[in-house]
Parts: structure tokens; sequence; C-alpha cells
């Protein structure tokens, strides 16, 4: 799929958000402003989040929750993990159980987490824009269809 702008981006995440619950995770991959955290802000503001939800680089993970958006959410950026022993500290098989995970730069803990995660990856593309493409695992498939 090939998202031609921010709006394209912030849409599908939009999209998105008409289809997630608690206890789902989406994996969010691709180089440095790719739109990963364009397309996390697109689904919490679908969710009710008022205002720029900022980056979760620095703090690694933000959360919400109800009422501030529809369900609750932990928005993670794992790009300054360095050693995947590290995310053990951040608890996030607890917040899985019960809030929507949005994980940046999740291949900074090797690919046998979240087996059962929606895999987006988000690469530039030479005429501009972006191409998005999923790894759709079966608990996914009867809800996922991109526009």
């Amino acid at each position: 799929m090939i998202l031609a702008d921010e709006a394209a981006t912030l849409a599908l995440g939009a999209d998105l958000a008409s289809i997630v619950r608690p206890g789902d995770v989406i994996t969010l991959s691709g180089d440095l402003g790719a739109g990963k955290t364009t397309l996390a802000r697109g689904l919490l503001a679908a969710l009710g989040l008022a205002g720029e939800a900022p980056s979760p680089t620095f703090a690694i993970i933000q959360t919400y929750a109800p009422p501030e958006t529809r369900l609750p959410v932990a928005h993670v950026d794992l790009y300054r993990i360095e050693d995947p022993g590290e995310a053990e500290e951040l608890g996030l098989d607890d917040l899985c159980a019960d809030h929507l995970l949005l994980v940046e730069w999740p291949e900074r803990l090797g690919p046998e987490l979240w087996q059962d995660a929606l895999r987006l990856r988000i690469e530039t593309v030479e005429e501009g824009g972006r191409r998005l493409t999923a790894d759709v695992p079966p608990s996914w498939e009867a809800r996922w269809s991109p526009r």
C-alpha cells in the first residue's frame, strides 16, 4: 500500500483505531522519519486523544487511559534500547494484558516477541510518500482490511 502523504498516514492510523482492542499489539518498523510516530498519532487521535501525542523516544513508554482515549494504550519506542534484556524492566508483558501496545523499533527486542502482532513496515519511496507492508497474523485477518 502506498501512503501518498502525511494525511494518508494519519488516516491509516484512524482506520486502525476502529478495529483495535485491549491486548492487541501493533509493531511499527522503518527508518528514522519513515512515519511510524505519525501513524501512531493518527491512531491515538481517532481513539480520542486531544492534541498531538508526543514521541515516546526519550520516555520510552507513553501510556494513555480512558477517558483520555477510548481504551488503554501504551505507545512504546524502543530506539534507545541496546540490549533486549533492558526491556524486561519496562513491563511490556504486563501492559500487553490490558492495553493496546504500539511498538516502534520492535526489532530491538528480536523477532520472537509478540507473535500475534500486526507487523507494519513503513519505507520511503523515490516517487514520494511511503510504502506500507503488513505481516498479518491469523488473529488479525478478519479485522485487517486497509483501504
